[in-house]
């Protein structure tokens, strides 16, 4: 009965133990509400330190002694190359060495104490001075594992329960347990200090449990569990990120409109045949695509056809034409040896006709043997050809379509006339935006809509005609809200339009918003955003895939 009785205490006991010391840490802050939660703690990144002014934001790595500086502006987060950093540390002052775009380093060895260590950084750059301070934390090295197995940590954990109460529990049900220990047989005591040492080392697990991961070998970026977005530095620069600071206006409304880019009509031309024949090629040969041309310059000929019963007609106008000159040239001849018994007019007649006669003659040799000269009707390009040497054209065919590329128009459709009369962009499929002046609108209407003629103001570098964009024209009343890039806009998981606000030096928020059309380049938030808030221009696409 005995044995059995100390048996059982044993282990209820040990379960007791066991479950106060896996329980501590949950019941620690039941029934306490201290507001919001901070923001999640990033332990598998190198000791930094973060500051900022108006005009600069640094970050400080600490990583195998040295002490990698990141400097960008505040406003745009772009590197800041060619400035001074000096930084004083608890050893004195010293001076940062450039390592790379924006980047600066220096030795640490006061880092090699644990603790907190303040620095404060003069940056100089250009004209502008500004210091910076912050404080680097460095954790002590955390306890070999033996040490935290040990009773003595085991039982230091106990004593540090959130309760004095609970505290006095567990010391009473252990003192009870070693006096039951002495008083039964040394057999039965081995097996109950064995029995307690287990529970003693269950206990400890907790501790092992709640060691601090080490740093990675490289930061890494990585979406935190209340869904903000931790992109080191280092990692910033490789996607290129850019922000730019928030702020509110008014703007005129603007409207969407398909459109397409076309010649202008005053430099642009089509070569055409007059009458069907034979293409061939002039001196030098056709000319390729995208070669330049001038106004007037031949590109090709056409030689009519002839057939066999023509060409017998003119030969016998050939032998007619010929007996008849030699009948008029010994008339003329016989006249002009006798000035004085015939009368000048005779002899003046005589000469004409012999004169009209060579002339027909000399045409009705070129109608056989020469052929008609295509030449361009305006400077500019080929844009189309389709010319190839023997080729028979029928009359009216389009041979080739000369182009200026440095004028061109853009067609659009819409449904208001005054669309786009006091401004207008376009945008490709590329990204690529250009400056529209208006032209003027059709009268009637094409597939349900009013035709919209545009010039393009900026360079035409790289467009062609037929190429399609979209046209946003201002039209309707102004409206009120935050001008930002249409890069800085993603599309999130639901569909929802998102952008990020940079929020730190290395730490992301998305933020729902509501976005209306504003011009080929930007687009207007008119709800979700405030004013004064840094958001990601460039790079937004990459950070939201960062997981």
């Amino acid at each position: 009965m005995a044995r059995r009785f100390w048996q059982r205490l044993s282990l209820g006991l040990c379960g007791l133990l066991a479950s106060l010391a896996l329980a501590a840490g949950a019941s620690a802050h039941e029934g306490h509400d201290h507001g919001a939660p901070p923001p999640p703690q990033v332990t598998t990144l190198a000791p930094r330190v973060e500051a900022l002014s108006a005009g600069f934001e640094l970050v400080a790595v600490l990583r195998d002694g040295m002490l990698t500086i990141y400097l960008d502006r505040f406003a745009d987060n772009a590197p800041v190359e060619g400035a001074t950093v000096e930084v004083d540390t608890p050893q004195g002052s010293q001076a940062a060495k450039p390592s790379g775009p924006g980047s600066y380093v220096l030795p640490a060895p006061f880092a090699a104490t644990p603790g907190t260590h303040d620095l404060a950084f003069t940056v100089t750059a250009g004209d502008a001075v500004d210091v910076l301070a912050g404080t680097l934390a460095i954790a002590p090295v955390p306890a070999s594992s033996d040490a935290r197995q040990s009773a003595p940590a085991t039982l230091a954990l106990i004593g540090g329960a959130p309760s004095g109460a609970l505290a006095g529990v567990v010391v009473g049900l252990l003192i009870g347990f070693l006096a039951g220990a002495l008083v039964v047989s040394r057999r039965r005591a081995r097996a109950l200090l064995v029995l307690g040492a287990a529970c003693l080392a269950l206990a400890g697990v907790r501790d092992a449990r709640a060691e601090a991961p080490k740093p990675a070998p490289r930061d890494a970026a990585q979406r935190l569990p209340d869904g903000s977005v931790i992109v080191p530095k280092p990692t910033q620069r490789l996607l290129g990120v850019r922000t730019l600071v928030t702020a509110s206006g008014a703007f005129a409304g603007t409207v969407e409109l398909p459109g397409r880019l076309v010649p202008d009509a005053n430099a642009s031309g089509l070569v055409q045949t007059a009458v069907g024949g034979r293409l061939a090629p002039p001196e030098g040969g056709f000319k390729p695509l995208g070669t330049k041309v001038a106004a007037g310059e031949i590109l090709a000929y056409v030689h009519p056809p002839i057939g066999a019963s023509d060409l017998k007609d003119l030969e016998q106008q050939g032998y007619e034409l010929d007996q008849q000159i030699a009948l008029v040239k010994r008339r003329y001849e016989r006249l002009s040896a006798i000035p004085n018994a015939v009368t000048r007019r005779e002899v003046e007649e005589a000469e004409i006709e012999l004169n009209g006669l060579k002339t027909r003659r000399a045409k009705l040799e070129r109608v056989q043997r020469e052929p008609e000269a295509l030449r361009a009707p305006v400077a500019g390009i080929i844009a189309a050809a389709d010319a190839v040497a023997g080729q028979m054209a029928d009359p009216n065919t389009v041979v080739f379509r000369i182009v200026d590329p440095d004028r061109l128009w853009v067609e659009a459709l819409g449904f208001s006339p005054d669309a786009g009369r006091s401004g207008a962009t376009g945008r490709l499929p590329n990204g690529r935006t250009v400056d529209l002046t208006f032209l003027g609108a059709g009268v009637s209407d094409r597939a349900q809509a009013l035709p919209l003629l545009f010039s393009v103001a900026s360079d035409t570098g790289e467009l062609r005609p037929g190429q399609f964009l979209t046209v946003f024209a201002e039209a309707g009343a102004p409206r009120t809200g935050i001008a930002i890039p249409r890069s800085a806009v993603v599309r999130g998981a639901n569909g929802q339009s998102i952008v990020y606000s940079h929020v730190s030096a290395e730490r992301f928020v998305s933020i729902d918003v509501k976005t209306e059309p504003l011009d080929a380049a930007r687009v207007l938030v008119v709800a979700g955003l405030a004013p004064g808030q840094r958001v990601v221009t460039d790079g937004a696409e990459l950070i939201d895939q960062i997981r």
